[in-house]
């Protein structure tokens, strides 16, 4: 897929290959050689299986489904084993989730299906203080869990659990939204049940490698990130400010707050949406043209542009 990233060269090793291929050779004294224009260099990304798994690599994908399908094929599974990415990690942490944004040197950990399990939940409370998110091409998980909430005294149910089935209701396929609707609309007092999915977990306790640090480490991080898009292809772009960062984040509270839900490109879009907006009224013509479907309730989309003013205040956007 060609980006036209422009970038040094890093020496080729066994342990650790270059992240970006295609680029001109060195002379002596350090300058290019001449020659004809080469073909478009491509970004490659390591990736292993989060349970445990030599490293792979993968290139030429433009979405979430088109990356999955290539870790499927390197590691000879099929993609809808796949629940979803963290990374830089091979544990279940909702922070190191892959979202619509993949750093350029970031290392890729794929979780797989584990463990099925039936548990069942008496809704005691209105509130089942879990929050809900997905992988971008059709599974549902459980990104957190409140202390001393229902979910949180089921010690069966566990963050980074698929949700499948809610009484006997296939969900895959539905987004992260419509799933926390399914849950919250469930009626009090009664007695639900969840098919859940757990991530495969290893086995062996210890480092990966015998060498001081995992190959996470090594690759450490770089300063543009790939942007996935569902629609078009996907693009390199700046890091986000550190104010843009924290509205973005602000608002991803807000989605939590409002909807059960936590969604990064949601969040993001929302943002995208208002910062170019001068009042409220705008910003809500915004969201209806642009994210009608979710029908956010008002006192939200208001929550929402305050925490965007905020953000344009602090970064004169």
């Amino acid at each position: 897929m060609p980006l036209g990233l422009r970038g040094k060269k890093k020496a080729k090793s066994k342990e650790n290959a270059p992240l970006v291929e295609g680029e001109k050779a060195a002379g002596a004294s350090g300058q290019s050689l001449p020659g004809p224009p080469g073909p478009a260099r491509k970004l490659v990304f390591h990736a292993q299986l989060a349970h445990g798994s030599p490293t792979g690599r993968v290139e030429n994908f433009a979405s979430i489904q088109e990356l999955y399908a290539k870790i499927a094929g390197v590691f000879d599974i099929s993609p809808a084993e796949i629940l979803y990415c963290t990374l830089n990690t091979p544990k279940i942490d909702m922070k190191r989730l892959l979202g619509g944004q993949l750093g350029l040197e970031d290392f890729i950990f794929a979780h797989v299906k584990g463990l099925k399990k039936e548990v069942n939940v008496y809704k005691s409370e209105d509130s089942l203080g879990l929050t809900i998110t997905d992988n971008g091409v059709g599974y549902a998980f459980i990104k957190r869990i409140k202390d001393g909430s229902i979910i949180d005294s089921v010690k069966t149910i566990c963050v980074g659990d698929h949700i499948e089935c809610i009484n006997g209701e296939n969900i895959i396929g539905q987004r992260h939204y419509e799933v926390a609707k399914k849950l919250k609309e469930l009626k009090k007092e009664e007695l639900f049940t969840m098919t859940l999915i757990e991530p495969k977990k290893a086995f062996e306790i210890g480092p990966r490698s015998k060498a001081g640090k995992s190959s996470a480490e090594k690759i450490g991080s770089a300063r543009g990130t790939l942007r996935l898009r569902s629609g078009g292809p996907a693009t390199v772009e700046e890091l986000p400010s550190e104010t843009k960062a924290k509205a973005i984040e602000k608002v991803d509270d807000l989605l939590e707050l409002y909807m059960g839900i936590r969604d990064f490109d949601l969040a993001t879009t929302m943002f995208e949406a208002g910062k170019d907006k001068s009042n409220p009224d705008e910003f809500a013509v915004a969201v209806d043209e642009t994210l009608g479907d979710f029908a956010f309730p008002d006192e939200f989309v208001f929550d929402v542009w305050e925490a965007i003013g905020d953000g344009k205040r602090d970064d004169h956007l």
